[in-house]
């Protein structure tokens, strides 16, 4: 393994220090919840080690999110970063090739990168509305390809993909012998119908997805992959034991009752998560010298500044978090030119938003050029 820092790590809010941001528009989760909302008793928790699977309640639980699913098809894991790196380490080996539609969450591209995996990439691109491209995606398979990986609804652009997109997808992984990781952890968020459970539609599917942004409690590191492969399970099951052998009784007893909750936070979030998403669009719609491919699901877009304004990129980026204490995901994050920015709507209360919009106006026209 060679391990390299990823940038959207290297940068992250937490490393730079919450107290130096006024108006964060980088995160891409709901606002994050205190202990105490969940009016918990911890008293009673046994600290014994766990189930090595997780859980066998939460485990139910999330299988019942999806269909055709049973508790022992679902491993537990820190967080869904703890998920891709089980998956990276237990199928690939160095020169081992996999196809990643890009942009994508670090981890699905830096892990394989660190094993030393032949990655080919499928760029989204922001001209064609950041469209899957599946004629793309199986020129792109070889004989000796791994998996697929992709992330929807998409990580950085909320992007969507149809119910026939997500099938014809599968098919094509079937028909290759081939798998599909599909990362899938803003399935939950959604203002039209939500996703099937992928890894419920086949076994050549192996599904990721955790607590940390539709339900806002990132520091229980609490994750989850899902697949109906039962020899794979025993793989990934053989990782989850000897990186940390089970998890915390204390985190996956908290995952148990925020996950029992399910269906009163989703409509908690997905109502604030609507009423961010349309401050969002009334400014994109005010603002010349930026544009975007409207997001469909997820709680993130990705606009850019227009191609046609002279702007200095980079002082644009420092005026944003020096002088207007606004933080925006910088394009770098995803392997993408800095004209585009994520933002996360759905972390900032509505106030803080519109200020830190605000904020991206002015730092662009203050870094105007020519």
């Amino acid at each position: 393994m060679n391990y390299s820092r990823m940038p959207i790590e290297l940068e992250s809010p937490e490393q730079l220090g919450y107290d130096t941001i006024r108006y964060n528009l980088s995160e891409s989760s709901v606002a994050d919840r205190r202990l105490g909302e969940l009016n918990l008793k911890l008293d009673d928790i046994l600290l014994c080690y766990g189930d090595h699977r997780g859980a066998p309640d939460l485990r139910a639980l999330v299988a019942k999110t999806g269909e055709g699913l049973a508790a022992d098809d679902v491993l537990i894991t820190a967080g869904a970063a703890g998920a891709l790196f089980i998956i990276s380490t237990s199928m690939l080996k160095a020169g081992d090739h996999i196809v990643v539609v890009r942009p994508n969450y670090a981890t699905n591209i830096e892990t394989p990168r660190a094993i030393g995996c032949d990655l080919s990439f499928i760029d989204l691109k922001f001209e064609d509305g950041f469209r899957l491209d599946l004629g793309k995606i199986e020129e792109a398979i070889r004989p000796g390809t791994k998996y697929v990986s992709v992330t929807y609804p998409h990580n950085p652009t909320g992007v969507m993909i149809s119910p026939d997109e997500l099938r014809a997808l599968i098919d094509l992984v079937e028909r290759k012998g081939i798998r599909l990781l599909f990362d899938e952890t803003y399935r939950e968020m959604t203002s039209g119908p939500m996703l099937p459970l992928a890894a419920g539609l086949s076994d050549r599917v192996i599904s990721v997805s955790s607590l940390s942004k539709t339900y806002g409690i990132p520091g229980i590191r609490i994750g989850w992959l899902v697949t109906r492969d039962s020899a794979l399970m025993e793989t990934f099951l053989a990782a989850r034991e000897q990186i940390g052998i089970s998890g915390s009784m204390v985190d996956e007893y908290i995952a148990y009752v925020a996950l029992s909750r399910r269906e009163d936070w989703l409509a908690f979030n997905n109502a604030r998560i609507a009423s961010a998403f349309a401050i969002v669009k009334d400014w994109i719609a005010s603002e010349p010298l930026v544009e975007w491919v409207e997001p469909s699901g997820g709680c993130v877009c990705f606009p850019r500044i227009v191609p046609s304004a002279k702007v200095d990129v980079a002082g644009f980026h420092e005026r944003l978090y020096r002088k207007h204490d606004t933080y925006v995901g910088r394009g770098r994050w995803f392997e993408q030119d800095d004209r585009h920015f994520r933002i996360g709507y759905a972390w900032p209360n509505e106030d803080e938003l519109r200020k830190g919009l605000a904020a991206i106006s002015a730092a662009i026209r203050e870094s105007l050029v020519g």
